[in-house]
């Protein structure tokens, strides 16, 4: 379009132009400039001397990076990974979601007619590799679906830029007569690795090969993906014991932590031995940390588990669930709050006696006491829901209830005596009762209501009782009484 708004003609050559190091360069092209032998890269007073009738704009190239950068997460409807590859392109990972939308072609198909309703003209590839996909979406069809054994010949038939080489090795490529990918898969691999063993990767024809053959691994590494917190150390000789070593680990570990406002819920320490095999141990926390000394001491009586065989010469540290942390000022002298002190004690006590041995209570959406709460390993991170707890229970509650033998009962109220534990309480004073009805979706038929009283007897203990069931209830013969827990 012009400054107005308005779009040329589709005969007419036009072409957006960057700042290069000799001046304007041809940055993009239309059809009718690429028919004119218009070359993406060349300078834009060569190419008027070629077409003088060519109408030159400038790109912006921070807005369409902007612009390419909100495709990344719009194209995310077709599957859970992408990521903007150079300046015109996306690569997505459709393994496992083009079943969804009826098939490799049927999802291409879709893909452009969403494309277009944006205004934007896309060339498609699947391919089982990065390389490949990228070869086939610029220099095959519209759309190209290349399967898992169909790589080799589908490539060969392509220029050598297809491999996503520099300029230089391009035109040396060419002078050599090596024109296609296929005449360079002709071409004895000793050969060009003598010549290209001291090329970087994009100047190396091989291995860019085998990246779009799948020989070499390119995973799509997606915008969401946080970068892994891990520091190594590589030892000059083998050794058998890592101890010395944790400190300046945990040390460097924190540093970076503290340099990206995070903390960790675990450590993974992995010691690589001569023998080509790995051992590791992993710690964890109740709480986000990035204390050196708290971490390091959490692999206490943890590094004994280590098999150093014949000895290790690799130690890697790697820091997980990473999460924002933020230092808090708890008192105005800098003292610390209590439960950053708790939170280290359920840390030591769970790494030396283990993740199951250190529990905490969690609450859960029941109105019957003995569902309403529910304990966990004191390490396990849950997300749950804001549940109230219901006011003015007792501190200790039994695991289950025990039943008392009534000898006077007030009508409609808590019994006067009562026998529990062979002893005989007489009630002084009360409050309820607090009904409980039974949990239908839950509850066997017939199950009993529960009406709850708080009783003090004669020397100040305060009890928590409850009548099970009510005279002539149709669920039982007369109502029976347990002690549920004891108040302080």
């Amino acid at each position: 379009m012009d400054r107005q708004g308005n779009a040329p003609p589709d005969d007419v050559p036009l072409v957006l132009a960057r700042e290069g190091h000799h001046g304007p360069v041809i940055h993009a092209t239309n059809r009718a400039a690429r028919l004119m032998g218009i070359n993406i890269g060349a300078r834009v007073v060569d190419m008027r001397a070629i077409c003088p009738e060519l109408q030159v704009e400038y790109a912006d190239l921070a807005g369409d990076r902007a612009a390419l950068d909100r495709l990344v997460l719009w194209v995310r409807r077709w599957c859970p990974w992408s990521v903007r590859d150079g300046e015109d392109g996306l690569i997505l990972d459709t393994t496992g979601s083009d079943h969804l939308m009826g098939g490799e072609t049927a999802m291409l198909v879709e893909m452009e007619t969403q494309l277009s309703r944006f205004g934007l003209t896309a060339r498609l590839a699947v391919a089982p590799t990065w390389g490949a996909a990228w070869a086939l979406a610029r220099f095959g069809p519209v759309r190209s679906v290349c399967g898992p054994d169909e790589a080799t010949w589908k490539l060969g038939a392509l220029p050598v830029t297809a491999l996503r080489l520099e300029a230089e090795t391009i035109l040396l490529l060419r002078r050599l007569g090596l024109k296609t990918i296929g005449a360079v898969m002709d071409v004895p691999r000793l050969s060009l690795t003598r010549r290209f063993v001291k090329a970087a990767l994009a100047s190396n024809p091989l291995m860019r090969l085998d990246q779009a053959l799948g020989k070499i691994a390119e995973p799509v590494a997606s915008v969401d993906a946080k970068p892994r917190i891990r520091v190594q150390t590589q030892l000059p000789e083998p050794i058998l014991d890592p101890t010395s070593y944790l400190p300046a680990l945990c040390e460097e570990l924190c540093e970076q932590l503290a340099q990206t406002g995070q903390g960790c819920r675990s450590l993974h320490l992995v010691v690589y031995k001569t023998d080509g095999d790995v051992s590791w141990v992993d710690v964890a926390t109740s709480a986000s940390s990035r204390d050196p000394n708290h971490l390091l001491g959490l692999f206490r009586d943890k590094v004994e588990k280590i098999n150093p065989g014949f000895g290790f010469d690799l130690i890697t540290l790697a820091a997980g669930g990473v999460e924002p942390l933020q230092l808090v000022q708890n008192h105005l002298d800098g003292g610390s709050d209590d439960t950053l002190h708790l939170s280290r004690l359920v840390d030591r006590l769970s790494a030396k006696f283990g993740a199951r041995a250190v529990s905490r209570p969690v609450l859960r959406e029941s109105h019957i006491p003995e569902r309403s709460e529910d304990r966990i390993a004191a390490l396990a991170g849950i997300a749950q829901a804001v549940i109230e707890r219901p006011k003015e229970r007792p501190i200790r509650l039994f695991d289950h209830p025990e039943e008392v033998r009534v000898l006077y009962a007030v009508p409609e109220g808590p019994p006067a005596q009562f026998i529990w534990r062979r002893q005989t309480y007489r009630v002084a004073r009360y409050a309820g009762p607090e009904r409980i009805a039974p949990e239908w979706w839950k509850d066997r038929p017939g199950t009993r209501l529960r009406d709850y009283f708080k009783v003090e007897d004669q020397t100040g203990r305060r009890i928590w009782l409850y009548r099970e069931g009510l005279h002539e209830d149709g669920r039982g013969g007369d109502p029976r009484w347990f002690v549920h827990g004891c108040f302080a």
